[in-house]
């Protein structure tokens, strides 16, 4: 096998785990929907296991690109595509890898963005609950007022209203 093959073989295997990171994140979408805690977590850890091997992944393909040049520069997927003959059949494979990897890793980069706003709107939920539940059981304050026009912060008793007159 060609360095070529190589690296066309690790980027088809880089695309079908964002593919499958993809899933992972639409249905971790209906998840945050549903506030359900437990599926989150196991999601979650479901996500780390393949962003592990994903990472494992993206070394294999750095160290596959690494031997197309003596330099300290690694050379992109991009780099390699251009220095191949364009009629080659190899190179119109490793073209057409890489641009199924961009549009996936793409496709994720949004479903990503739509998580990160669910999130933010649930713990935006949750900070009003407990806003929301501190001031109910707070007393209310009285209208009186000091001498500098300021409240003086005294509560109503705990009957909210005197009856007597």
């Amino acid at each position: 096998m060609t360095n070529v093959e190589g690296l066309i073989e690790v980027l088809g295997q880089e695309t079908e785990g964002y593919r499958k990171l993809s899933t992972l994140a639409e249905r971790k979408r209906q998840i945050i929907i549903d506030q359900d805690l437990t599926g989150l977590e196991r999601s979650t850890t479901e996500e780390q296991d393949l962003s592990d091997h994903l990472k494992s992944l993206e070394n294999r393909r750095i160290q596959i690109l690494k031997t197309f040049t003596d330099q300290d520069v690694i050379p992109t997927v991009s780099d390699i595509v251009a220095a191949l003959p364009q009629e080659d059949e190899i190179t119109v494979s490793l073209s057409r890898a890489r641009e199924e990897l961009l549009e996936v890793a793409g496709r994720m980069q949004f479903l990503n963005s739509q998580n990160e706003v669910l999130l933010k709107q649930a713990l935006e939920m949750v900070d009003f609950d407990l806003t929301l539940f501190k001031s109910l059981r707070q007393a209310p304050e009285s209208g009186n007022y000091g001498r500098d026009a300021y409240s003086t912060g005294e509560l109503l008793p705990s009957g909210a209203f005197d009856t007597k007159q």
